[in-house]
């Protein structure tokens, strides 16, 4: 069995703030070079559980990039993630963000790698390196902490 792949980090954000930013501003942080698209319209999560995360190209196609599992504001958000990949190979992606000493730290355990069989352990590890960069740029748009 596959351990979850875990990535904690603190912003300069309310927790309020940090999840907005995550759910409804995605498109304003996450890098094009990691979409379909290259050049996304939009970014969406459907704020609810069963809700579809979606991009959608200039020319209006949807890319479908996971479900939402659980969806509870401003302290959590859990989903089915399979950005490039067929949804019968996605994991699952929950991030968490609570507040603390006046910052909110940010929690993202992605797991479920054990489905992929042999293709789970260097997709993980591959995955942890772009969690590393892009939660890094998600840390900067919002005023990045220490931690």
């Amino acid at each position: 069995m596959s351990e979850p792949l875990v990535v904690e980090f603190e912003v300069r954000a309310t927790p309020a703030v940090a999840f907005a930013t995550w759910t409804e501003r995605i498109g304003a942080w996450w890098p094009r070079s990691h979409t379909l698209s290259r050049e996304p319209a939009a970014i969406t999560f459907e704020p609810r559980a069963g809700g579809r995360i979606v991009e959608r190209g200039p020319d209006g196609a949807e890319h479908p990039w996971g479900e939402v599992i659980a969806w509870e504001p401003p302290h959590r958000v859990r989903y089915w993630w399979h950005l490039y990949f067929d949804r019968a190979e996605a994991t699952q992606v929950d991030v968490t963000f609570r507040e603390h000493g006046g910052l909110t730290r940010v929690r993202i355990e992605q797991s479920g790698w054990e489905a992929l069989g042999a293709a789970g352990p260097p997709r993980r590890e591959r995955t942890q390196q772009v969690w590393g960069m892009l939660s890094r740029i998600y840390a900067e748009h919002l005023g990045a902490a220490a931690g």
